[in-house]
């Protein structure tokens, strides 16, 4: 990535000059504190929704700005404005150094902004590897093709089953360029490109009504959608399919039982389990304050001795992939826990310092508008060396969790309640009945100390993810084999 193209793009474009803001910069650093970081930020966004064959919904938005932070110890004075010009920034400087340090010589601070003092602030461009394109995707297609892609999904769905009594879905697109600069040299740029597509059917027969969802995406353009899938068939085509297929599963279901029994977590989405119960528990800031069941145990056996867990943000265009993180830090591949030993947790750059640590690459943002704090990216388990057929075939009465509607996890204990949105019953070794109303209970450490098989099937989810942390939303990836958990607790409705 160039940086002079977005340089060019947020700052040139605003008047602004790049010495005029590292001169600001050079004020801040030399006014008691420890660091500084402005995060400029340009945001184009579209969705496009699609009920029962009419678009319902097209939005467009575009949201710029920047967010400043000053440090000092462990505390953080914070800003941000949506005006782009010298004022703005000077007095979002004065009111997040308020914030901070309550000085009241704030206002006798002089901001040199001209050109004739060069700024002392060492550059250091950071250099990364893409991992995705810099492509716009709300120009990747006409707005006429966005609206055909909409439509053959509603007309797709409904020639797989006439009992379709409803298919809503949903095309988003993101193109997001971002800007760095800090006192501790980073000058830094990214442009992220993204888009989604979700898919929502229902299905009603003999008065009854079930869902079935699918979907995905990830730094593309929109022609991703229609790239060839696994099973020869386009991606689009491949989700409606499976949308239509969770739909006619769960309208035949059965009850689902109840008690402690073995279950099997299919490979891929079924990592959104990891993510909740371990990944946020690895996350520093939540160790630094001692409130993770995962607080003071690096080096110490968290899991079975065949898990392996890594966050990744560079895997090639997936969702929650980075060139860099919101501080400027490339994206990296960190093992947090190696053959069931806690190895590291993810950090930014605040936590890494105060816990002695170095950053990973994991300090993210939603906007301008939020600070940064540590946040996974791509999380997933290594592959193991069991076939998904070998751990079912072990399993004499059990569950087969396929798919995940979502859940709740307790950080301090680690305990937590999923619940699936599509799960069959195994039976002597075989995948049998549908089941509905299954919910898993347990928690993080003991359910990982419970996984006694692992398959050679690692995967990762499509591209669904979205992380809710203190507020902030933001895209992820979730992925892992298939995997047997020997025992957990099923609250099931049977």
């Amino acid at each position: 990535m160039n940086s002079n193209n977005v340089i060019d793009n947020i700052l040139s474009e605003n008047n602004l000059q790049t010495n005029d803001v590292l001169n600001l910069l050079d004020t801040i650093h030399t006014k008691n504190t420890d660091y500084a970081d402005f995060y400029f930020q340009s945001n184009y966004h579209e969705t496009w929704v699609l009920e029962n064959g009419i678009i319902k919904t097209g939005r467009y938005s575009i949201d710029n700005g920047v967010g400043i932070r000053i440090i000092k110890g462990e505390k953080t004075g914070f800003s941000y404005t949506n005006q782009l010009n010298i004022d703005s920034l000077i007095q979002s400087i004065k009111t997040a150094r308020n914030i901070l340090i309550n000085d009241q010589n704030e206002n006798n601070i002089i901001y040199y902004v001209n050109n004739n003092k060069i700024a002392n602030i060492k550059k250091n461009v950071i250099q990364h590897v893409s991992t995705y394109s810099n492509q716009n995707p709300l120009t990747s297609f006409s707005e006429q093709q966005k609206i055909e892609l909409l439509m053959q999904i509603n007309k797709l769905a409904r020639k797989i089953d006439t009992r379709i009594e409803e298919i809503i879905a949903v095309l988003s697109g993101t193109y997001e360029e971002i800007l760095i600069m800090a006192t501790d040299g980073t000058l830094s740029s990214d442009i992220r490109p993204l888009v989604q597509l979700s898919i929502n059917v229902q299905i009603s027969h003999n008065g009854k009504r079930e869902q079935g969802r699918s979907g995905g995406g990830g730094r593309h353009g929109y022609e991703f959608f229609l790239n060839p899938s696994h099973t020869g068939e386009t991606i689009l085509i491949n989700w409606i399919q499976e949308a239509v297929k969770m739909a006619i599963n769960n309208i035949s279901a059965i009850e689902a039982p109840a008690g402690s029994m073995p279950v099997v977590l299919k490979c891929g989405w079924a990592g959104i389990l990891l993510h909740e119960a371990v990944g946020h528990g690895l996350e520093g800031d939540f160790n630094r304050y001692c409130t993770s069941a995962f607080t003071k145990n690096i080096g110490k056996q968290v899991a079975s001795e065949l898990c392996t867990v890594v966050d990744d943000g560079t895997v090639k265009n997936a969702r929650g992939s980075l060139n860099i993180d919101d501080e400027g830090t490339p994206g990296q591949f960190n093992i947090l826990i190696e053959k069931g030993i806690l190895k590291k947790y993810m950090q930014d750059k605040l936590n890494a310092k105060l816990m002695n640590m170095a950053p990973t690459g994991n300090g993210r943002r939603e906007s301008y508008s939020n600070l940064p704090m540590p946040r996974m990216t791509n999380t997933y388990m290594l592959a193991g060396e069991s076939t998904e057929e070998e751990i079912i075939s072990s399993v004499n009465y059990g569950i087969y969790a396929s798919n995940f509607s979502g859940g709740q996890v307790d950080i301090t204990s680690g305990k937590f309640v999923f619940s699936t949105s599509e799960a069959f019953l195994i039976e002597k070794g075989y995948i049998t009945k549908p089941v509905k109303g299954v919910t898993l209970i347990g928690s993080g450490i003991e359910v990982m100390n419970q996984i006694s098989m692992v398959a050679n099937n690692l995967k990762l989810d499509t591209g669904i993810g979205t992380c809710m942390k203190n507020g902030q939303s933001l895209p992820v990836g979730v992925g892992q084999p298939t995997i047997k958990i020997n025992q957990i607790t099923i609250g099931g409705t049977a």
